[in-house]
Order: structure tokens, then sequence, then C-alpha cells
């Protein structure tokens, strides 16, 4: 669906305004959206898993932890799949999210997959520039992240940062130059960027981004010691279909959580790169962009 067709719906939750700054922009963020009971609920699930951390000493398929992770200071730099994890996260995700993502890929919307990601004080914990859709190419771009803050999140605590209409752009090489993955800009491209065009967005705990999978972004480093939970939900059009492996396929994944499954693919005729073969698994961003992955080369 074009932009046009997918505002030409009612809005279900978000208004007219900040469909319209999603289109221009490439991104939007909506402050306070979340109702307290149930921002209450994430944020106490979301210790819990913290807390069940502290007895794991190596990542495995639900914790992605750095390298200086122990039961004492733990670092715990992602949760995996939150959807199976907890019935409050996949509530999240079928109820107010997946009515958000209607009002910005069309009715019919499709699960793609979900993540926690947290900020530690800790300079390893910037997430450097990159795009998304390369991860996971579909043959549009009604491709979209919504992440919502469990904590209060200002300058001082990573908060997401996006450049203006770069949805537009042309899509980056994400491999290095031995073509092994890394899932960001070369130090070159990300020089590039200008940084007056970037927008940081900050907001209190039951906020909300939105972030088109075409749209740079990143998130600077932590400069406050409580660590920041971002809860991640990724969903597309239904119109939009996977080119390649699920980077990490839960029972939830291609669930139709709006509307109803279509029997047309639409197709954008823009390229998208192709990420390496995921389907032997797929570790975290952070691994990624820190080296941790190296082999994962391109399908060629």
């Amino acid at each position: 669906m074009t932009p046009d067709e997918i505002l030409s719906y009612p809005a279900r939750v978000l208004t007219q305004e900040q469909r319209e700054t999603y289109f221009d922009k490439g991104f939007v963020n909506v402050d306070e959206i979340v109702p307290a009971d149930i921002l209450k609920s994430l944020q106490d699930t979301t210790q819990d898993f913290v807390e069940q951390s502290k007895s794991v000493s190596v990542s495995d398929d639900r914790f992605d932890i750095g390298p200086d992770h122990n039961a004492s200071n733990p670092v715990l730099r992602r949760l995996k799949s939150p959807d199976t994890a907890s019935e409050a996260y996949w509530n999240f995700s079928t109820g107010l999210m997946a009515d958000v993502a209607a009002d910005l890929v069309g009715p019919n919307v499709v699960f793609h997959h979900s993540k926690l990601n947290f900020k530690w004080f800790d300079a390893s914990d910037t997430v450097k520039w990159h795009q998304d859709i390369q991860f996971f190419p579909h043959t549009n771009y009604n491709v979209l992240t919504i992440g919502c803050y469990l904590a209060d999140t200002t300058m001082d605590n990573g908060p997401l940062a996006a450049l203006t209409g770069s949805h537009n752009m042309d899509l980056f090489n994400q491999y290095d130059a031995d073509g092994n993955w890394t899932g960001m800009l070369s130090d070159k491209d990300a020089a590039g960027i200008n940084m007056d065009a970037v927008e940081y967005m900050t907001g209190k705990a039951g906020s909300i981004t939105i972030h088109n999978a075409r749209t740079l972004h990143y998130s600077p480093s932590s400069k406050n010691p409580v660590p920041r939970p971002l809860l991640l939900n990724c969903y597309t059009s239904a119109d939009a279909k996977p080119y390649t492996p699920h980077p990490s396929p839960t029972v939830n994944t291609y669930k139709v959580v709006r509307g109803s499954q279509v029997r047309w693919a639409h197709h954008d005729p823009r390229p998208c790169q192709l990420p390496p073969d995921w389907s032997g698994g797929y570790s975290s961003i952070y691994a990624a962009q820190a080296g941790e992955d190296k082999g994962a080369k391109s399908m060629m």
C-alpha cells in the first residue's frame, strides 16, 4: 500500500498529524501513550527477567549478555523474543502496539519479531548507525519497529536517534571490506551523516518511538548508571513478503495481528541488500557490531 492509501483509513490510535510525520520523516515519537497499568506490568515482568539473567554466564537463546556480565553486575544487553517469554509482552504486541502499526502500514498487519534491548552505563552499549531492512528484506518497505520506553529516557540514557528523511534515501552496505556482515554503516559512511538533521527521541516511560525499516538510526551510549530498557516490536503490512529466512523466528512470527492475510504481494522497485543466511540462527545486533559474529557472510 502507498502512504496515501494507508492514510485514507481512519486512525485507530495515532493522530493524522503523527501519521503524516512518520511518512514525511521516516519516524515519529509519541509521548506517554501506554496506560499506567500496562506499563507497570511490563516493568515488573522485565525486572523479573533481569533477575533471571544473573544466573547466566554465557549468551543463550533467551539472554544476550555483555562480556562483563555477572550476578552482582548484570549486563543484560537483550532479552530475545519477549513475545514467547511472557504473556504480558505478547498481549502488548497484539494489543495497543498492533493498533499503532495498523495506523502506519495499513489495516492488515503481520507480526515480525520483538526484542527487549537494554542500555547500561557502559561505552560499549552504543548501537551504531544502521538500517533495519537489510537484516530482513521484504518485497516492500511497509516494515516498521515500535519501541516502548520502559523507563524515562533523556539524552543521558542513550535515546534512539534517527536521520530525518533517510527512509527515502539509498540503502547502505552493511558488510565490511572482507565481506563480513557487520549490521552497521562503515566508519566512512557514518562520518558523512548530517548530524544537524538527526533527531533524538527522548520520552517518559510509556512513550513510544516508531521508525521505518529504511530509516537510518542509532543510539549513543548511556551516561546514567540506571539501565534503560526499550521494548521493541516489529510489524509489516500483510502485502510485504520476506525475501530471506527470518533471523530469529518464533511461534508468533508472521501471525496476522490485525485485519487478514492478503493474496497479492506489493513490490517496491527499490533494491535491498541481502543479509547472510540466517537459517542457522542469529545472535544480536550487539554481537554483529562488536565483531562477535565474524564469519557471517553474504548469501552470494
